[in-house]
């Protein structure tokens, strides 16, 4: 070759190089972020696995292989993830996010021993305060060596002049002091439908259930509201670093929706919230003629309900007897009448219903007022939030009119120590059944009803892949033919809770055109051992692709 023809040879090659790096680096296509060397689980129909994203204007615009994303997309921000698992951003699909904030004022009794544990407690918080009535929230009394409800006697004397209410973990029984019993009005002569107030040798013990307890809570001011949303920002910083980045906030007041937006639409709160408005016969004319409100974070869909009380406190209502209270089967908190009232109104509405059912005639009572409405299969996705004891005659009601079952793996795992007590052995195979509740709707929401339980996801999917509790109890699993799939779960805990919000275009699965929330883990919860899964935590949360938690 002569010494012209390779220079020119030369100079070609040299510039083929250079053109083909400038045009790889200037027609990549420039995006916000993207995310590579991962293992994202897409939760897509097929649960597709791959390594990399494309995000741009907080939403996912592409996904697939390193190589694919890295050669077509230019990225203002990358994120290697050096082989991390990456799920979509959990969403809790039953809790009481709001409540759990404004609780934060509140003396925790969580985890108390003994009632004499909880008075130390309440004379400790009675010195700091912050307002004059001293509020307690988390006990109970399965937990105590001695398990039964206490009485009211040593907070009279302890407290002559300041009113004392002690509200049990699941939100249906207190414990009030004479002082705030006075200051309800509530005597020995007092009744109230869907609720019982104790009574000891013709006088109120200071026991309270379901409804009951409402007429003392109703005379508990309530916080302003700068700080009420300050303890939002609060409850989402615990939420973001559990992974989740969106919540299904149970029962909520328009109050709430108000503060709620206000606070998201100024940059305080960027956690999702899908809320379910609080039973409040004002409400339902004037939300069901506007229809639901729905902004990129906020989206009020729905009306929460309550059927009956909590097996603890023996206020679920049952079929049969108590086994551990004979005669006793419960109550239902409002009149079956009702229930069909409300039914009627939202059927034709945009709203969702999600009824509060734990026995199995409160359940039975909700799915046969569901079924006279709804008539056959159909999509208004309305739900039985809880399930917790159905019938075996009963299943079928979710299958045959596309209800449902919103479950809180974790109830199983807490109450497991004393709900054979409660319902016998008979009863106890359609108890926390979650196999069967998803067979019969083929899909099922998972929550943690937090803060009644512990708000960790972790624990959710533990209990629903391995049905033990974080000690690791029973060592064979608690029914463990209720077991479901550790993809079962994962989809409960994002698509599934996205979906039953109407959601699941928008969230819920790392797709294209949905929104990036997405989290990283330290450990791969489809792969990891049974004692790794709730050592598993979380590098990193995003939502709309902003990085809103790091470890």
């Amino acid at each position: 070759m002569s010494t012209k023809l390779f220079a020119r040879v030369f100079s070609a090659s040299c510039f083929m190089i250079l053109f083909t790096t400038f045009s790889s680096c200037k027609f990549r296509e420039k995006v916000s972020m993207v995310v590579h060397h991962a293992k994202i689980y897409t939760v897509d129909e097929k649960f597709t696995v791959v390594e990399a994203m494309a995000i741009n204007d907080g939403k996912i615009i592409a996904t697939g292989t390193n190589d694919e994303i890295l050669k077509k997309y230019e990225a203002g921000e990358e994120l290697n993830a050096g082989g991390k698992a990456i799920f979509p951003g959990f969403i809790d699909a039953h809790c009481h996010f709001t409540g759990f904030a404004t609780d934060m004022w509140k003396c925790s009794l969580v985890g108390t021993g003994s009632f004499e544990e909880i008075v130390q407690k309440m004379q400790d918080y009675s010195k700091s305060a912050p307002m004059e009535w001293l509020y307690g929230r988390g006990w109970d009394q399965n937990d105590w060596t001695v398990k039964e409800f206490p009485d009211k006697k040593i907070l009279d004397s302890l407290f002559p002049s300041r009113p004392v209410f002690l509200k049990r973990i699941d939100g249906h029984a207190a414990l009030a002091n004479q002082v705030a019993l006075d200051r309800a009005g509530i005597t020995a002569a007092t009744t109230i439908t869907g609720g019982s107030i104790e009574l000891k040798g013709g006088r109120p013990t200071g026991l309270l259930i379901d409804n009951a307890m409402d007429m003392v809570e109703a005379k508990i001011p309530l916080i302003n509201d700068s700080l009420a949303k300050k303890y939002y920002g609060d409850a989402q910083r615990l939420c973001f670093a559990v992974g989740l980045t969106g919540v299904h906030d149970c029962g909520i007041t328009e109050q709430t929706v108000s503060l709620v937006d206000a606070a998201q639409k100024a940059g305080e709160l960027k956690m999702k919230i899908f809320a379910l408005l609080a039973d409040d016969s004002s409400y339902y004319d004037r939300w069901i003629s506007k229809g639901p409100y729905i902004t990129d974070r906020l989206h009020v869909g729905g009306f929460k309900l309550y059927a009956d009380g909590a097996l603890g406190s023996r206020g679920a209502c049952l079929l049969k007897d108590y086994t551990d209270k004979a005669g006793w089967k419960g109550f239902l908190l409002s009149d079956p009448a009702y229930f069909k009232r409300i039914a009627e109104k939202l059927v034709d509405s945009k709203f969702q219903m999600c009824t509060h059912a734990i026995g199995d005639s409160g359940n039975r009572q909700i799915l046969e007022t569901y079924a006279a409405v709804l008539k056959g299969k159909n999509d208004r996705r309305w739900r039985i939030e809880h399930a917790q004891v159905v019938d075996a005659n009963d299943f079928h009601f979710f299958a045959d009119y596309s209800i449902i079952p919103s479950v809180q793996p974790t109830h199983a795992t807490s109450d497991m120590y004393w709900t054979e007590q409660r319902l016998g052995p008979a009863r106890m195979s359609n108890a926390y059944a979650y196999k069967t509740l998803l067979q019969a709707n083929s899909w099922m929401p998972l929550g943690t009803d937090f803060p009644v339980e512990d708000i960790s996801p972790f624990k959710t999917f533990f209990a629903a892949v391995i049905r033990k509790d974080a000690k690791g109890f029973p060592a064979n699993g608690f029914q463990p033919e209720n077991a479901i799939s550790r993809e079962e779960a994962i989809r409960g805990m994002t698509i599934w809770a996205a979906k039953a919000a109407f959601e699941e275009k928008q969230k819920g699965s790392l797709e294209t055109g949905k929104a990036a929330d997405f989290i990283m883990l330290d450990m791969n919860l489809m792969t990891c051992t049974e004692a790794q899964m709730l050592k598993a935590g979380v590098l990193a949360t995003y939502i709309n692709g902003e990085q809103v938690f790091k470890k």
